[in-house]
């Protein structure tokens, strides 16, 4: 699974929001309003061909719905950064966060409990 450029991440989002979209119903829940109908369409086919997106037909027009879920992508992201940045150290990851204060003890106490309870 190859990782997806910020406006393909974008849509995949909205799409695993919606389930189902149209190109329309894509387009008007995007936070980036100035993307046109037919660059949206085509971000879309792109997301279809690398496997991330399927449709059903409905005449002329395509409904489209995520083939990859999004659990599926983010381990498969956090994998990869994880190897990337920190040398595939999940403790160098916390780390990371608890020294830029993006992570709380309370909430590290709760990860804790979670491996705890998990053996």
């Amino acid at each position: 699974m190859e990782k997806l450029t910020n406006k393909e991440e974008e849509i995949m989002h909205v799409l695993w929001q919606l389930e189902k979209a149209f190109i329309k119903q894509v387009q008007a829940a995007l936070e980036d309003k100035s993307l046109h109908y037919n660059t949206v369409s085509t971000i879309v086919r792109n997301l279809e061909e690398k496997g991330f997106v399927g449709h059903q037909a409905f005449g002329k027009t395509h409904q489209y719905f995520p083939t990859v879920s999004r659990e599926e992508y983010g381990k498969k992201f956090w994998n990869e950064a994880t190897r990337r940045f920190f040398d595939s150290s999940y403790k160098d990851m916390v780390s990371f966060f608890a020294k830029e204060e993006k992570i709380t003890a309370e909430e590290l106490r709760e990860i804790l409990a979670i491996i705890e309870n998990k053996n």
